[in-house]
């Protein structure tokens, strides 16, 4: 089972600032084309769930990504804050952006890995999922 840390996070230029409740630190990567693009990598992201605050909300932009979720960026700088899933209001936040110096993350979970190119591979043993499997998985957490 996965610690759930409170932990503060800022986007690059400081307009943003946020607050996660139950942080975990299991780290999730998504291989899949829409967070490619939207990231010019593969989404590095830790689970936040749903209590997120944020400071500075006035120069948070969304982006409409899905039916189900929802992409947000600071408008100043334009660093991607979160994916979000709108029904449960559950945060993925990059691991990046959060204040996590003391802590050890462990590398969980890799989805859509048939999507990802072949010019990168993380050496480490992750449980990796494709596509469909990911979307079951998350549909079956809701049931």
């Amino acid at each position: 089972m996965p610690q759930l840390l409170e932990r503060n996070g800022t986007c690059l230029c400081g307009a943003v600032n946020f607050t996660a409740k139950h942080m975990s630190t299991e780290v999730g990567v998504c291989h899949c084309n829409m967070c490619r693009k939207w990231g010019g990598g593969p989404y590095m992201e830790v689970d936040c769930g749903p209590e997120v605050s944020f400071a500075g909300a006035e120069n948070i932009s969304l982006y409409q990504s899905s039916q189900w979720a929802e992409r947000g960026f600071c408008k100043q700088c334009g660093t991607h804050l979160f994916y979000r899933l709108k029904e449960d209001n559950l945060h993925m936040i990059p691991v990046g952006l959060l204040d996590v110096d003391d802590i050890e993350f462990t590398f969980k979970e890799q989805v859509f890995i048939e999507e990802k190119p072949a010019f990168y591979s993380f050496s480490n043993d992750t449980k990796n999922s494709i596509g469909d499997e990911s979307i079951a998985a998350f549909l079956a957490k809701k049931e």
